[in-house]
């Protein structure tokens, strides 16, 4: 279907369907984002939990790779950066190669505390989904994957995962 031509109405019902239960869906998670963060540490913000995960998948991770990762200025992620430093979450040290940055990775309390709260995490979804058979949760999860590839690959408002 090129640019040019009009959805059918019959069509854009399917389209409006996903657009209402992912606007569901990304609200819940914000929330239960938020939650989690405050079982990692109570002092977190909400959006702090998910640079937590990104800092563990990535380590060691540099800020600047980490403010391109969520579309964020490089203030911003200092800012938040900082606050995850001050509460003993994150721990930098410096780029042999280059003097001006510096590498980020948990501490070992970051660790703990990250691990403490996936695991909760992970058994709210167990209880969540614990009624379906195995095969649509692994379905659902094979569905989400791609579609997460897709929003990754494409440039745009959705562009930075998260």
């Amino acid at each position: 279907m090129t640019e040019t031509q009009a959805i059918p109405v019959d069509e854009r019902a399917a389209y409006h369907a996903v657009e209402r239960q992912l606007g569901v869906l990304f609200r819940r998670s914000r929330a239960l984002s938020a939650e989690v963060g405050r079982a990692v540490h109570p002092e977190l913000e909400p959006g702090a939990y998910s640079l937590l995960v990104r800092i563990d998948e990535a380590a060691p991770a540099r800020s600047s790779d980490l403010a391109a990762y969520f579309g964020v200025g490089k203030a911003t992620i200092s800012r938040q950066l900082k606050v995850l430093e001050e509460l003993g979450l994150v721990g930098r040290r410096p780029d042999a190669l280059d003097g001006r940055a510096h590498f980020l990775a948990l501490t070992p309390e970051g660790r703990q505390r990250l691990d403490r709260a996936r695991a909760a995490r992970q058994e709210r979804f167990f209880r969540l989904l614990g009624t379906w058979p195995e095969d649509d949760v692994r379905l659902l999860g094979e569905m989400l994957a791609r579609f997460n590839a897709l929003v990754e690959s494409e440039a745009g408002p959705w562009g930075s995962p998260g």
